[in-house]
């Protein structure tokens, strides 16, 4: 970790300027005349042109024509103009984070995007059940509708004698299921963000147990041992994680020529560079190092944990509040979450990294661990009752056992790390 305080890198073309604790930084983009004009603040010029679009949107120059529509009309309306004066208000006025591509705007944008899906979800939150599933028609119109729930286990056989239309009916309807591609998209996604192969196999491994765990909950979960293990495992979430981790390996060897666009001798070079603004401008190893210590084991056994919360979050969400797998609410819903996780994992690795005896999580951290501490608390309170069958007996000895064994294996741990400590001062 660099020092705190005022310092200032030159690396070729790349300028990296950071100020003590604020995380401002720039780039050869600002020292370009191609597009300086993107890092010049226009904040009042904006503001007047957000006011004039408030002016048309809201009709308050004329409000006879404002007040013919009905009440429902006006107050989706002036919600969704509130969202957008608060997150014009992240774009040009809220602190800047650790990321700068492809602009520092686009992440506070982010960050905002962030603040308002825990304030609607902390709504939500106090809502009753049937009135947060209705309140789900104003962000979709099919949404508020019971769907029934799809379960993957109800026939394992791969080959199927009697159906003459397809013997491997199970196999086919399997694979060509949408949750395919989201397993692949996932985890190239997962890939990226972690960036540890070892710790990606422990969270692909792991989920199938939390699938196994709550399949007496969500028929969804009910799946055949080929699909979990063959298909889920070794093939979707496989071939996933090799993809992202070729994809770190390509940025990582990669050498970086951050020279503005004004500065490329010809077209493609110009497009090139221009799209070389959407990948990173340095790409940083994590190192996250789980055996370096119990408290460092315990930080990232919470990541760990955390991501496959937010994981069981999207299944049990879906299920309490009738979203079907395709619709465009999950999708957005994902889309959003992986956005938040790429400032999230650079400040907690930044966070174990870090040295200083007084330190804090990044904001992205927090928020992140809020979201989903809230999304939890939603699919408890409105699953209360939807769950009529308990967890096998067997199973909860089976986690309780696993939860005895890891503390004492960390106390051990501890207490050996201590004895040695106490040999050295000797």
């Amino acid at each position: 970790m660099e020092p705190n305080g005022h310092r200032r890198v030159r690396r070729r073309d790349h300028l990296v300027q950071e100020n003590g604790d604020t995380g401002l930084s720039c780039s050869v983009d600002e020292l370009d005349p191609w597009t300086a004009w993107a890092y010049k603040p226009r904040t009042i010029s904006l503001l007047f042109i957000g006011a004039c679009f408030l002016i048309w949107a809201s009709g308050a120059l004329d409000p006879e024509s404002s007040e013919s529509g009905d009440l429902v009309t006006s107050v989706k309306r002036g919600v969704w103009a509130m969202i957008a004066v608060f997150l014009a208000y992240c774009l040009l006025q809220a602190p800047s984070t650790v990321l700068i591509r492809p602009h520092p705007a686009i992440w506070r944008l982010v960050h905002g995007m962030a603040v308002v899906y825990l304030v609607a979800l902390t709504f939500l939150l106090f809502q009753k059940r049937d009135d947060a599933r209705q309140f789900m028609k104003f962000l979709h119109p099919d949404l508020g509708v019971e769907l029934p729930e799809r379960s993957y286990g109800a026939d394992c056989r791969i080959y199927i004698p009697e159906n003459p239309s397809s013997r491997f009916k199970n196999v086919y309807e399997t694979l060509f299921d949408e949750f395919v591609l989201a397993h692949i998209f996932g985890w190239w996604g997962k890939a990226i963000l972690i960036r540890n192969q070892p710790l990606l196999w422990v969270l692909s491994i792991g989920f199938e147990l939390m699938e196994f765990t709550f399949r007496h909950m969500l028929p969804n979960f009910n799946e055949c041992w080929w699909d979990s293990i063959i298909l889920d495992i070794l093939t979707c979430n496989w071939f996933g994680i090799w993809a992202g981790m070729h994809t770190v390996r390509y940025f990582d060897g990669r050498t970086y020529e951050w020279v503005g666009i004004s500065r490329q001798p010809n077209i493609i070079g110009k497009v090139k560079r221009t799209l070389g603004q959407f990948t990173p401008a340095q790409w940083d190893k994590d190192e996250w190092h789980p055996l370096l210590g119990p408290w460092r084991f315990i930080q990232v056994l919470s990541l760990c944990i955390v991501f496959l919360t937010v994981e069981l979050n999207t299944f049990f969400l879906k299920f309490c509040l009738w979203i079907p797998p395709r619709n465009p609410v999950i999708v957005y819903r994902l889309i959003l979450w992986w956005l938040i996780a790429i400032p999230t994992i650079r400040e907690y690795n930044s966070y174990l990294q870090d040295r200083k005896p007084v330190k804090k999580v990044g904001a992205f951290c927090w928020l992140s661990l809020a979201i989903c501490i809230v999304e939890l608390l939603i699919c408890i309170k409105f699953g209360h009752g939807l769950y009529p069958k308990p967890m096998p007996k067997w199973l909860v000895i089976f986690w309780l056992s696993i939860g005895v064994a890891l503390i004492l294996f960390l106390l051990i741990w501890s207490w050996k790390l201590h004895q040695s400590y106490s040999k050295k001062r000797r």
